[in-house]
Protein backbone atom coordinates (compact mmCIF):
# COMPACT_ATOMS: atom_id res chain seq x y z
CA UNK A 1 0.00 0.00 0.00
CA UNK A 2 1.75 2.74 -1.26
CA UNK A 3 5.02 1.80 0.13
CA UNK A 4 3.71 0.46 3.48
CA UNK A 5 4.55 -2.81 4.53
CA UNK A 6 2.78 -3.46 7.62
CA UNK A 7 0.21 -6.40 6.72
CA UNK A 8 -3.38 -7.01 7.61
CA UNK A 9 -3.59 -3.02 9.24
CA UNK A 10 -5.76 -1.55 6.71
CA UNK A 11 -7.68 0.82 9.28
CA UNK A 12 -4.02 1.63 11.32
CA UNK A 13 -2.68 2.15 7.85
CA UNK A 14 -4.81 4.77 6.64
CA UNK A 15 -5.32 6.32 10.04
CA UNK A 16 -1.46 6.60 9.92
CA UNK A 17 -1.54 8.17 6.23
CA UNK A 18 -3.97 10.25 7.35
CA UNK A 19 -1.62 11.84 10.19
CA UNK A 20 1.18 11.92 7.86
CA UNK A 21 -0.75 14.04 5.34
CA UNK A 22 -2.18 16.60 7.91
CA UNK A 23 1.68 16.87 8.98
CA UNK A 24 1.09 18.13 12.75
CA UNK A 25 1.34 14.48 15.11
CA UNK A 26 4.96 14.63 16.55
CA UNK A 27 3.94 11.96 18.66
CA UNK A 28 2.28 8.76 17.77
CA UNK A 29 1.54 5.51 20.37
CA UNK A 30 0.60 2.47 18.84
CA UNK A 31 -1.37 0.06 21.07
CA UNK A 32 -2.12 -3.29 20.02
CA UNK A 33 -1.20 -7.01 21.17
CA UNK A 34 1.77 -8.81 21.46
CA UNK A 35 2.66 -9.39 17.73
CA UNK A 36 0.40 -7.85 15.59
CA UNK A 37 2.53 -5.52 13.27
CA UNK A 38 3.18 -2.38 16.02
CA UNK A 39 7.45 -2.40 14.99
CA UNK A 40 6.51 -2.79 11.39
CA UNK A 41 3.97 0.12 11.52
CA UNK A 42 6.40 2.69 12.91
CA UNK A 43 9.07 1.63 10.79
CA UNK A 44 6.69 2.48 7.92
CA UNK A 45 6.30 5.88 9.60
CA UNK A 46 9.79 6.16 10.23
CA UNK A 47 10.88 5.25 6.36
CA UNK A 48 7.77 7.96 5.35
CA UNK A 49 9.17 10.74 7.33
CA UNK A 50 13.16 9.83 6.72
CA UNK A 51 12.13 9.27 2.75
CA UNK A 52 13.92 11.33 0.75
CA UNK A 53 11.09 11.50 -2.16
CA UNK A 54 7.91 11.42 -0.36
CA UNK A 55 5.21 13.46 -0.79
CA UNK A 56 3.33 14.53 2.53
CA UNK A 57 0.32 11.95 3.32
CA UNK A 58 2.27 9.72 1.17
CA UNK A 59 4.31 6.70 1.83
CA UNK A 60 8.04 5.83 1.87
CA UNK A 61 9.32 5.31 -1.91
CA UNK A 62 11.50 2.33 -0.77
CA UNK A 63 14.27 3.07 -3.06
CA UNK A 64 15.85 6.32 -2.19
CA UNK A 65 18.98 6.45 0.49
CA UNK A 66 16.96 7.30 3.55
CA UNK A 67 14.35 4.48 3.24
CA UNK A 68 17.37 2.26 2.33
CA UNK A 69 19.34 3.07 5.61
CA UNK A 70 15.86 2.75 7.73
CA UNK A 71 15.32 -1.19 5.81
CA UNK A 72 19.23 -1.92 6.70
CA UNK A 73 18.97 -0.34 10.35
CA UNK A 74 21.32 2.47 9.92
CA UNK A 75 19.65 5.75 9.57
CA UNK A 76 21.74 7.92 11.56
CA UNK A 77 18.61 10.45 12.43
CA UNK A 78 16.31 7.21 13.60
CA UNK A 79 16.55 6.26 17.46
CA UNK A 80 15.21 2.91 18.87
CA UNK A 81 14.34 2.33 22.66
CA UNK A 82 13.76 -1.32 24.20
CA UNK A 83 13.80 -2.76 27.66
CA UNK A 84 16.81 -3.71 29.13
CA UNK A 85 18.42 -4.61 32.19
CA UNK A 86 17.54 -7.15 34.55
CA UNK A 87 14.12 -5.95 35.21
CA UNK A 88 12.92 -5.76 31.47
CA UNK A 89 12.56 -2.00 32.26
CA UNK A 90 13.29 0.89 30.47
CA UNK A 91 15.23 3.11 32.71
CA UNK A 92 15.34 7.28 33.12
CA UNK A 93 19.06 6.92 33.05
CA UNK A 94 21.50 9.09 35.17
CA UNK A 95 21.02 12.65 35.19
CA UNK A 96 24.73 13.58 34.68
CA UNK A 97 25.87 10.86 32.24
CA UNK A 98 22.86 9.10 31.15
CA UNK A 99 23.69 5.78 30.16
CA UNK A 100 22.81 4.52 26.54
CA UNK A 101 19.19 2.98 26.49
CA UNK A 102 17.97 5.32 29.14
CA UNK A 103 15.33 8.23 28.22
CA UNK A 104 17.74 10.62 29.20
CA UNK A 105 20.13 9.54 26.93
CA UNK A 106 17.18 9.55 24.05
CA UNK A 107 16.70 13.25 24.98
CA UNK A 108 20.31 13.71 24.58
CA UNK A 109 20.10 12.77 20.97
CA UNK A 110 16.88 14.47 19.86
CA UNK A 111 18.27 17.89 21.71
CA UNK A 112 21.14 17.44 18.99
CA UNK A 113 20.95 18.68 15.27
CA UNK A 114 19.87 16.16 12.67
CA UNK A 115 22.78 14.37 11.09
CA UNK A 116 21.29 14.10 7.49
CA UNK A 117 19.64 17.89 8.06
CA UNK A 118 16.11 16.22 7.82
CA UNK A 119 13.43 15.04 9.83
CA UNK A 120 14.56 12.88 13.31
CA UNK A 121 12.51 9.64 14.58
CA UNK A 122 12.53 7.85 17.83
CA UNK A 123 10.61 4.65 18.51
CA UNK A 124 10.34 3.35 21.97
CA UNK A 125 9.40 -0.44 21.69
CA UNK A 126 7.36 -2.14 24.83
CA UNK A 127 6.67 1.61 25.94
CA UNK A 128 4.69 -0.12 28.87
CA UNK A 129 8.22 -1.24 29.98
CA UNK A 130 9.04 2.43 31.43
CA UNK A 131 9.02 2.60 34.89
CA UNK A 132 7.19 6.08 36.37
CA UNK A 133 10.39 7.92 36.46
CA UNK A 134 11.58 7.32 32.96
CA UNK A 135 7.50 8.23 31.90
CA UNK A 136 7.76 11.83 33.70
CA UNK A 137 11.30 12.00 32.40
CA UNK A 138 9.85 11.49 28.68
CA UNK A 139 7.29 14.05 29.40
CA UNK A 140 9.39 16.89 28.55
CA UNK A 141 10.08 15.95 25.32
CA UNK A 142 6.80 15.00 24.39
CA UNK A 143 5.54 18.55 25.76
CA UNK A 144 8.84 20.44 24.01
CA UNK A 145 9.26 18.22 21.04
CA UNK A 146 12.78 19.47 19.26
CA UNK A 147 11.79 20.60 15.55
CA UNK A 148 11.00 18.08 13.02
CA UNK A 149 11.28 15.28 14.95
CA UNK A 150 8.23 12.61 15.99
CA UNK A 151 8.87 10.01 18.84
CA UNK A 152 6.50 6.71 17.90
CA UNK A 153 5.60 5.07 20.94
CA UNK A 154 4.50 1.09 20.31
CA UNK A 155 2.35 -0.15 23.81
CA UNK A 156 0.85 -3.25 24.41
CA UNK A 157 -1.51 -1.96 26.93
CA UNK A 158 -1.47 1.61 27.01
CA UNK A 159 -3.25 1.88 30.73
CA UNK A 160 0.38 0.97 31.88
CA UNK A 161 1.25 4.68 30.68
CA UNK A 162 0.57 7.72 32.60
CA UNK A 163 -2.65 9.47 31.42
CA UNK A 164 -0.46 12.97 30.89
CA UNK A 165 1.83 10.01 28.46
CA UNK A 166 -1.24 9.08 26.58
CA UNK A 167 -2.72 12.57 26.06
CA UNK A 168 0.07 14.27 24.28
CA UNK A 169 0.11 11.36 21.65
CA UNK A 170 -2.20 10.51 18.77
CA UNK A 171 -3.32 6.91 19.58
CA UNK A 172 -3.32 4.45 16.86
CA UNK A 173 -4.85 1.34 17.86
CA UNK A 174 -4.28 -2.37 16.01
CA UNK A 175 -6.22 -5.24 16.11
CA UNK A 176 -5.69 -8.70 15.71
CA UNK A 177 -4.47 -9.31 11.88
CA UNK A 178 -6.95 -11.94 9.39
CA UNK A 179 -6.07 -15.59 9.39
CA UNK A 180 -5.69 -14.96 5.75
CA UNK A 181 -2.93 -12.25 5.58
CA UNK A 182 -0.71 -14.50 8.21
CA UNK A 183 -1.43 -17.66 6.04
CA UNK A 184 -0.46 -15.29 3.02
CA UNK A 185 2.49 -13.80 4.83
CA UNK A 186 3.93 -17.19 5.61
CA UNK A 187 3.57 -18.78 2.47
CA UNK A 188 4.91 -15.62 0.58
CA UNK A 189 7.78 -15.70 2.60
CA UNK A 190 8.42 -19.42 2.28
CA UNK A 191 8.33 -20.25 5.46
CA UNK A 192 5.62 -22.92 5.75
CA UNK A 193 3.54 -24.90 3.14
CA UNK A 194 0.02 -24.11 2.98
CA UNK A 195 -1.57 -26.34 5.46
CA UNK A 196 1.22 -25.67 7.89
CA UNK A 197 0.61 -21.70 7.49
CA UNK A 198 -3.00 -22.31 7.85
CA UNK A 199 -2.40 -24.32 11.55
CA UNK A 200 0.19 -21.71 12.73
CA UNK A 201 -2.27 -18.90 11.61
CA UNK A 202 -5.24 -20.11 13.53
CA UNK A 203 -3.08 -21.20 16.58
CA UNK A 204 -1.46 -17.93 16.90
CA UNK A 205 -4.82 -16.04 16.59
CA UNK A 206 -4.05 -13.10 14.95
CA UNK A 207 -0.58 -12.81 16.24
CA UNK A 208 1.39 -12.70 12.87
CA UNK A 209 4.45 -12.00 14.44
CA UNK A 210 4.37 -15.01 17.21
CA UNK A 211 3.11 -17.07 13.28
CA UNK A 212 6.56 -16.02 11.94
CA UNK A 213 8.38 -17.00 15.08
CA UNK A 214 6.72 -20.45 15.18
CA UNK A 215 7.24 -21.14 11.56
CA UNK A 216 11.03 -20.05 12.16
CA UNK A 217 11.29 -22.44 14.93
CA UNK A 218 9.23 -25.16 13.73
CA UNK A 219 10.80 -27.63 17.05
CA UNK A 220 9.05 -24.73 18.91
CA UNK A 221 5.47 -25.87 17.63
CA UNK A 222 6.61 -29.29 19.43
CA UNK A 223 7.79 -28.04 22.54
CA UNK A 224 4.37 -25.67 23.03
CA UNK A 225 2.21 -29.20 22.41
CA UNK A 226 4.67 -31.15 25.20
CA UNK A 227 3.56 -27.91 27.95
CA UNK A 228 0.36 -28.37 26.73
CA UNK A 229 -0.32 -31.77 27.13
CA UNK A 230 2.03 -31.73 30.25
CA UNK A 231 -0.98 -28.94 31.55
CA UNK A 232 -3.93 -31.63 30.42
CA UNK A 233 -2.04 -34.16 32.48
CA UNK A 234 -1.75 -32.45 35.50
CA UNK A 235 -5.66 -31.70 35.85
CA UNK A 236 -5.55 -35.34 37.10
CA UNK A 237 -2.58 -34.38 39.62
CA UNK A 238 -2.09 -34.22 43.46
CA UNK A 239 -1.43 -30.83 44.60
CA UNK A 240 2.20 -31.83 45.79
CA UNK A 241 2.53 -33.40 42.08
CA UNK A 242 1.68 -30.22 40.76
CA UNK A 243 4.20 -28.28 42.61
CA UNK A 244 7.08 -30.68 42.05
CA UNK A 245 6.41 -29.88 38.00
CA UNK A 246 6.43 -26.27 38.49
CA UNK A 247 10.35 -26.22 37.89
CA UNK A 248 10.23 -28.75 34.73
CA UNK A 249 6.97 -26.12 33.36
CA UNK A 250 8.96 -23.02 33.78
CA UNK A 251 12.24 -24.56 32.47
CA UNK A 252 10.88 -25.62 29.21
CA UNK A 253 8.48 -22.22 28.61
CA UNK A 254 11.87 -20.87 29.31
CA UNK A 255 13.23 -23.25 26.25
CA UNK A 256 9.75 -22.46 24.16
CA UNK A 257 10.47 -18.27 24.57
CA UNK A 258 13.73 -18.61 23.46
CA UNK A 259 12.95 -20.16 20.44
CA UNK A 260 10.41 -17.85 19.57
CA UNK A 261 12.62 -14.79 20.58
CA UNK A 262 15.57 -15.52 17.99
CA UNK A 263 16.52 -13.13 15.67
CA UNK A 264 13.98 -13.00 12.96
CA UNK A 265 12.70 -10.75 9.93
CA UNK A 266 8.81 -11.31 11.08
CA UNK A 267 6.43 -8.48 11.36
CA UNK A 268 7.61 -7.55 14.69
CA UNK A 269 11.29 -7.47 13.92
CA UNK A 270 13.03 -4.32 14.58
CA UNK A 271 16.71 -3.14 12.81
CA UNK A 272 19.21 -2.55 14.93
CA UNK A 273 20.83 0.88 13.89
CA UNK A 274 23.78 2.01 14.66
CA UNK A 275 24.60 3.90 18.11
CA UNK A 276 25.31 7.80 17.08
CA UNK A 277 27.73 9.92 19.67
CA UNK A 278 28.21 9.25 22.88
CA UNK A 279 25.22 8.49 24.84
CA UNK A 280 23.10 7.30 21.74
CA UNK A 281 20.07 5.20 22.70
CA UNK A 282 20.86 1.14 21.93
CA UNK A 283 18.34 -0.10 20.07
CA UNK A 284 17.79 -3.86 20.75
CA UNK A 285 16.73 -6.43 18.46
CA UNK A 286 13.61 -9.12 19.02
CA UNK A 287 15.61 -11.18 21.36
CA UNK A 288 17.76 -8.66 23.14
CA UNK A 289 14.33 -7.16 23.96
CA UNK A 290 13.05 -10.22 25.26
CA UNK A 291 15.65 -12.49 26.96
CA UNK A 292 18.45 -10.52 28.66
CA UNK A 293 21.48 -12.12 30.81
CA UNK A 294 22.67 -10.41 34.12
CA UNK A 295 26.04 -12.38 33.23
CA UNK A 296 24.79 -15.43 35.16
CA UNK A 297 25.12 -18.77 33.43
CA UNK A 298 22.07 -19.14 30.97
CA UNK A 299 20.10 -22.33 31.09
CA UNK A 300 20.39 -24.79 28.51
CA UNK A 301 18.09 -24.07 25.59
CA UNK A 302 16.28 -27.11 25.55
CA UNK A 303 15.73 -27.65 29.44
CA UNK A 304 18.76 -25.92 31.60
CA UNK A 305 17.96 -25.20 35.23
CA UNK A 306 15.55 -22.20 36.34
CA UNK A 307 17.41 -21.37 39.02
CA UNK A 308 20.97 -20.17 36.90
CA UNK A 309 18.68 -17.50 34.64
CA UNK A 310 18.56 -14.06 35.33
CA UNK A 311 15.45 -12.58 36.58
CA UNK A 312 14.49 -11.13 33.22
CA UNK A 313 14.71 -14.61 31.97
CA UNK A 314 12.14 -16.04 34.33
CA UNK A 315 9.49 -13.86 34.16
CA UNK A 316 10.25 -14.36 30.46
CA UNK A 317 9.52 -17.70 31.10
CA UNK A 318 6.26 -17.31 33.28
CA UNK A 319 4.81 -14.57 30.49
CA UNK A 320 5.18 -17.50 27.97
CA UNK A 321 3.51 -20.28 29.63
CA UNK A 322 0.58 -18.56 30.58
CA UNK A 323 0.20 -16.93 27.34
CA UNK A 324 0.07 -20.70 25.99
CA UNK A 325 -1.75 -21.69 28.93
CA UNK A 326 -4.85 -19.47 28.66
CA UNK A 327 -5.06 -20.16 25.05
CA UNK A 328 -5.46 -23.50 25.88
CA UNK A 329 -8.18 -22.54 28.55
CA UNK A 330 -9.82 -20.56 26.34
CA UNK A 331 -10.13 -23.95 24.02
CA UNK A 332 -11.13 -25.99 26.75
CA UNK A 333 -14.07 -23.50 27.20
CA UNK A 334 -15.56 -23.06 23.82
CA UNK A 335 -15.29 -27.27 23.73
CA UNK A 336 -17.19 -27.21 27.22
CA UNK A 337 -20.02 -24.77 25.60
CA UNK A 338 -20.10 -26.98 21.66
CA UNK A 339 -18.58 -23.86 19.71
CA UNK A 340 -15.50 -26.45 18.33
CA UNK A 341 -15.50 -24.08 15.06
CA UNK A 342 -13.74 -21.68 17.23
CA UNK A 343 -11.08 -23.73 19.07
CA UNK A 344 -7.25 -22.52 17.92
CA UNK A 345 -5.71 -26.18 18.29
CA UNK A 346 -7.68 -28.24 16.36
CA UNK A 347 -4.45 -31.24 16.30
CA UNK A 348 -5.54 -31.35 20.51
CA UNK A 349 -9.46 -31.34 20.04
CA UNK A 350 -9.99 -35.21 21.26
CA UNK A 351 -7.62 -34.31 24.42
CA UNK A 352 -9.66 -31.34 24.95
CA UNK A 353 -13.44 -33.27 24.81
CA UNK A 354 -12.08 -36.09 26.84
CA UNK A 355 -10.74 -33.53 29.38
CA UNK A 356 -13.65 -31.36 29.55
CA UNK A 357 -15.96 -34.03 30.16
CA UNK A 358 -14.13 -34.62 34.01
CA UNK A 359 -14.44 -31.08 34.56
CA UNK A 360 -16.53 -30.05 36.98
CA UNK A 361 -19.06 -27.10 35.45
CA UNK A 362 -17.60 -23.93 35.45
CA UNK A 363 -14.14 -25.13 35.68
CA UNK A 364 -12.30 -23.80 32.81
CA UNK A 365 -13.65 -20.45 32.80
CA UNK A 366 -13.12 -19.67 36.48
CA UNK A 367 -9.54 -20.99 35.21
CA UNK A 368 -9.16 -18.38 32.57
CA UNK A 369 -10.28 -15.88 34.32
CA UNK A 370 -7.41 -16.44 36.83
CA UNK A 371 -5.21 -16.92 33.72
CA UNK A 372 -6.13 -13.54 32.81
CA UNK A 373 -5.45 -12.20 35.88
CA UNK A 374 -1.70 -13.69 35.97
CA UNK A 375 -1.20 -12.18 32.82
CA UNK A 376 -1.59 -9.10 34.85
CA UNK A 377 0.21 -8.88 37.75
CA UNK A 378 3.46 -10.69 35.44
CA UNK A 379 3.18 -7.22 34.56
CA UNK A 380 3.88 -5.63 37.89
CA UNK A 381 6.93 -6.90 40.73
CA UNK A 382 5.22 -10.15 41.46
CA UNK A 383 7.16 -13.08 41.59
CA UNK A 384 7.00 -15.38 38.98
CA UNK A 385 7.46 -18.76 40.77
CA UNK A 386 4.44 -18.20 43.89
CA UNK A 387 2.77 -16.94 40.57
CA UNK A 388 2.89 -20.17 38.99
CA UNK A 389 2.44 -22.00 42.18
CA UNK A 390 -0.57 -20.20 43.22
CA UNK A 391 -2.17 -21.20 39.03
CA UNK A 392 -0.93 -25.04 39.27
CA UNK A 393 -2.69 -25.51 42.97
CA UNK A 394 -6.01 -23.62 41.66
CA UNK A 395 -5.33 -25.67 37.96
CA UNK A 396 -9.21 -27.27 37.83
CA UNK A 397 -9.28 -30.88 39.33
CA UNK A 398 -11.15 -34.03 37.17
CA UNK A 399 -14.21 -34.74 39.38
CA UNK A 400 -14.73 -38.33 39.75
CA UNK A 401 -16.51 -40.58 37.12
CA UNK A 402 -20.07 -39.36 36.93
CA UNK A 403 -19.84 -36.77 38.47
CA UNK A 404 -19.64 -32.82 36.91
Amino acid sequence: MDGFLTIGQPAAVAAVRGLLAQGRAHAMLLVGPPGVGKMPLALDIAAALLCERAADGLGPCRECRGCRMVEHGNHADLHLLAPTGAGGQIQIGNSDHPEPGTIRALAGDLALLPVEGGARVAIIREAQAMNEHAQSALLKTLEEPPDNTTLILCADDDEQLLPTIRSRCVRVRLGSVDVRSIEALLEGRGLADPPTAARLARLTAGRAGLAVAYAAAPEAVAVRAELVRRLLDLLAARPAERLVAAKDLQSRALALARLLTAPTDGPDAAPAPKAQGKGAAKPAGAAAEAVVDDGEEPADAEAGPVSKTSPAERRLALRTLVDLWRDLTRDLVLVDRGAIGTVRDLALLEEFQAATKALSEGAAALALARLVRAGELLDGNVTPELVLDALLLRWPHRAPPGRR
